[in-house]
């Protein structure tokens, strides 16, 4: 007999989609994206250079990239809600410890746990829409997880400034106790409301398409392919980290513009990245994941070269939207595609792969880009090499295949 898509009119899923859209909030919007608008404040209190703020960021980077090694031993065998739960208390535990920390080098260790914590906490949720969604809804579960993203860049972009205004040079210290406290209730709700499967409760996955789990797609689910999506994912990694480390600090040093200012513009990302993931994810259900990507990654490209111009502020301006209706798009496909292409029961061995390919890409891009700045003195060439890459993920992604029906 097979379980029912729902009991009575209220299908649970949901209820995974919204506190995936938490554990996006605080293990990578908050622990990852907010970092970008605590560089001037944390350079200003511990009297580090960009060098060091780049480090400390590839730091992150480096956690997470470990975190993906192990991902699928741990949902193995801790299965996904204690997974979850577990990576969002340890990245709880580190801000709070960041919080009181002294030195670039035990910050760049907390922080890397940090980013191990995310990379359980964020590859897990977005491998455990699979289970709960098939292939006509899981673009849009997985958009809706990522609007998490843009809600906590649009509440940095706001609450950093002010607390910096009351607590000046220190004030960094505060911003890192109060996320870590709400991460702490996210990963509380997490261990209570979060199911590893529909079968658990009786349910099967809404949708349609594949639903099996021996439905690998036989004809595309394949290493050459899995390399083109690492690749595909890798440059996204590599690019999108370097703009959002860095451009809080490139509108304040490259165009004279105050924190606050910075902090609107930040937030402006947030805002638009709200309709990003849900926005591309529902696309790219209807147009296909190969055409979704080749347009996420023209529109980043159109974002790196105009930041990279340094033009005007309303090139800026531009560049701002156009980071933001993309920046969360890739994960939100990806995490479709992988589905898509490999089957529920290849999905978390599958990204978890391809996230490898992306934790390099953003271990490496910070820690170039502050070097180039520091000898530059602007971000400019980071940008710019940046659009050129992405530019290159377009030619990349029109060659996909499309996965069976």
């Amino acid at each position: 007999m097979q379980p029912a898509a729902h009991k009575g009119n209220f299908y649970y899923g949901w209820v995974i989609v919204l506190i995936g859209f938490f554990t996006v909030f605080t293990s990578l919007g908050l622990a990852r994206f907010a970092y970008g608008m605590l560089i001037p404040s944390m350079r200003a209190g511990l009297g580090i250079s960009y060098d060091s703020a780049g480090f400390i960021s590839s730091s992150n980077f480096a956690g997470y990239l470990a975190s993906v090694a192990l991902a699928p031993y741990v949902i193995k065998k801790l299965r996904p809600r204690l997974a979850i739960s577990l990576g969002l208390l340890l990245i709880a535990v580190c801000m709070i410890m960041i919080s009181s920390a002294h030195s670039t080098g035990r910050i760049a260790f907390l922080y890397a746990l940090t980013g191990a914590g995310s990379g359980f906490a964020n590859i897990i949720i977005m491998v455990l829409i699979s289970h709960w969604f098939l292939r006509s809804k899981r673009g849009k579960a997985a958009g809706l997880m990522v609007t998490g993203n843009g809600v906590a860049i649009i509440s940095a972009g706001y609450f950093v400034p002010f607390i910096n205004s009351i607590y000046g040079a220190e004030g960094w210290r505060s911003v890192w106790l109060v996320m870590g406290i709400i991460t702490l209730a996210v990963s509380l709700s997490a261990v209570i409301l979060l199911r590893n499967s529909p079968e658990d409760m009786g349910l099967s996955p809404i949708g349609h398409g594949a639903a099996t789990q021996s439905d690998p797609d036989k004809k595309h689910g394949t290493a050459k392919l899995l390399m083109a999506l690492g690749l595909l994912y890798f440059i996204f990694g590599a690019t999108y980290v370097i703009y959002g480390t860095f451009i809080v600090s490139s509108i304040i040093n490259d165009y004279g513009l105050p924190e606050s200012t910075a902090g609107m513009f930040w937030s402006f990302v947030g805002f638009f990245g709200l309709f990003s993931g849900i926005g591309f994810g529902m696309f790219s259900d209807k147009a296909g994941r190969k055409t979704g990507l080749a347009v996420v990654f023209a529109v980043q490209t159109a974002a790196y070269l105009l930041a990279g111009s340094q033009i005007s502020n309303i090139t800026l301006g531009l560049s701002v939207f156009f980071y933001g209706i993309a920046a969360f798009s890739i994960p939100t496909i990806m995490a479709a595609a992988v589905g898509d292409y490999f089957g529920t029961a290849k999905a978390a061995v599958s990204f978890s792969i391809i996230t490898f390919f992306f934790a390099a890409g953003q271990t490496g891009g910070p820690s170039l880009a502050g070097v180039l700045a520091e000898h530059t003195g602007t971000f400019s060439g980071s940008y710019l090499l940046s659009g050129a890459l992405t530019a290159c993920g377009v030619v990349i992604a029109l060659f996909l295949p499309t996965p069976d029906a």
